[in-house]
């Protein structure tokens, strides 16, 4: 077992990435230094960095890594400013996790997703209406890839189309690191006022939506105000935002892979498989997401991590993992075993995932159906990707067809 003391800090400042880019620290050390120690360009101190599937799995789901422990502390970290809003459930540890999860849960039940299936391939479709009125060139980003998961996420919350745009510049400005800590606060706040708004609204005019659920929570002392407010803010950001450029990123593939194009145009059953495999190969967001607190020393991959140090795991790295997949920097299309930790593990997976594959499932399958000639309308060099972003990816996909 390594002593922990003798790791070097690595100083990293995640570069912003074009592409599909993988992070060549990162990639260095899933090879070289599975479990190391790192420093972000904000906070204080160093962190443990776990990169390996297996390690990452571990410290996933156990319970001596607390995400609670991290509120107050200033963990070094790729944002100047604290992103969740106070009470979210991602840094709640159990048994308080569980019981707000257990609330959110009932948004995303079968029969749920079978309503918000329908709405959302008729979304597509009369998106998918306007571009062609709009006619080529066009950018994909603005006319499908962020309006669409915008408008679904706000009709699982109960946002109304008018407060849209609002919701989208707030959580736009939350999840990114390049606004500033003030702007970055102040839309949280804004953010936060809004659902305690609607909470209100919610509790004399209940919809079927996720806000009145929370609401019905609240009122029988389930959660209290703030975790309302906390799961809201979160899953409206997460289901925005992330699969705006999740979904962005997976056309981008497609469009700069044609042989994988032309399969998937020739395999329409293979859709899902694709999709996941997609979920795997595409580095979805830049460096790592929130960190975790030690409540005790623990052994990860031969490395003992001291108590009191916080833990950050790569899902990106796991997702590389040449023990668990094969050729892991090839996008692979018959892959089958694909344990990919896209979505995170353990008692933070995410809750949206089933919409987020769902919505995924809808773009690819719908575009190329509606467009079959569609392709990039400037070189792929010139396309621009998002600078300071948490969540990778580009600016807009200029189209033709």
């Amino acid at each position: 077992m390594t002593v922990a003391p003798s790791s070097p800090v690595h100083f990293w400042t995640p570069p912003d990435l074009p592409g599909l880019t993988f992070d060549p620290m990162l990639a260095r050390l899933l090879h070289e230094e599975p479990v190391s120690r790192i420093r972000l360009p904000n906070g204080e101190g160093h962190a443990w960095l776990v990169t390996r599937h297996e390690d990452v799995k571990f410290v996933s789901v156990d319970p001596r890594f607390s995400r609670q422990a991290v509120v107050g502390r200033p963990v070094t970290r790729l944002a100047p400013h604290f992103i969740p809003l106070d009470g979210a459930v991602g840094f709640a540890d159990p048994p308080d996790h569980t019981r707000m999860r257990r609330v959110v849960a009932k948004a995303f039940t079968a029969r749920s997703m079978r309503r918000l299936h329908d709405q959302a391939q008729e979304l597509v479709e009369s998106l998918l209406d306007a571009l062609e009125r709009h006619g080529p060139p066009a950018d994909l980003v603005a006319h499908l890839n962020r309006p669409f998961p915008l408008a679904m996420v706000s009709e699982l919350m109960g946002v109304p189309a008018e407060d849209r745009d609002r919701m989208a510049g707030w959580s736009e400005t939350v999840i990114s690191a390049a606004h500033g800590r003030e702007a970055s606060e102040r839309a949280k706040a804004e953010l936060a006022a809004y659902f305690t708004d609607l909470l209100a609204r919610r509790r004399t005019d209940p919809r079927e939506d996720l806000t009145s659920v929370l609401a019905e929570a609240t009122d029988a002392g389930v959660l209290a105000e703030h975790e309302a407010v906390g799961l809201a803010g979160l899953v409206q950001i997460s289901g925005a935002h992330a699969v705006r450029n999740n979904s962005a990123n997976m056309v981008y593939a497609l469009l700069t892979r044609p042989a994988h194009l032309a399969r998937l145009r020739a395999e329409p059953a293979l859709l899902p498989q694709a999709v996941e495999e997609l979920l795997r190969y595409i580095p979805h967001r830049n460096a790592v997401g929130l960190s975790r607190i030690a409540l005790e020393d623990v052994e990860v991959g031969g490395v003992l991590i001291p108590a009191g140090d916080p833990v950050y795991v790569s899902y990106l790295t796991a997702n590389r993992d040449p023990e668990v997949f094969a050729d892991p920097e090839e996008l692979d299309f018959d892959r089958t075993d694909n344990p990919h930790v896209a979505f995170g593990h353990g008692p933070h997976y995410c809750p949206g995932a089933a919409l987020a594959r769902m919505e995924s499932e809808i773009i690819v399958g719908s575009l190329w159906r509606r467009f079959p000639r569609l392709r990039l309308a400037v070189p792929e060099e010139q396309l621009r990707w998002q600078r300071g972003a948490l969540i990778r990816g580009p600016e807009a996909l200029p189209v033709e067809w």
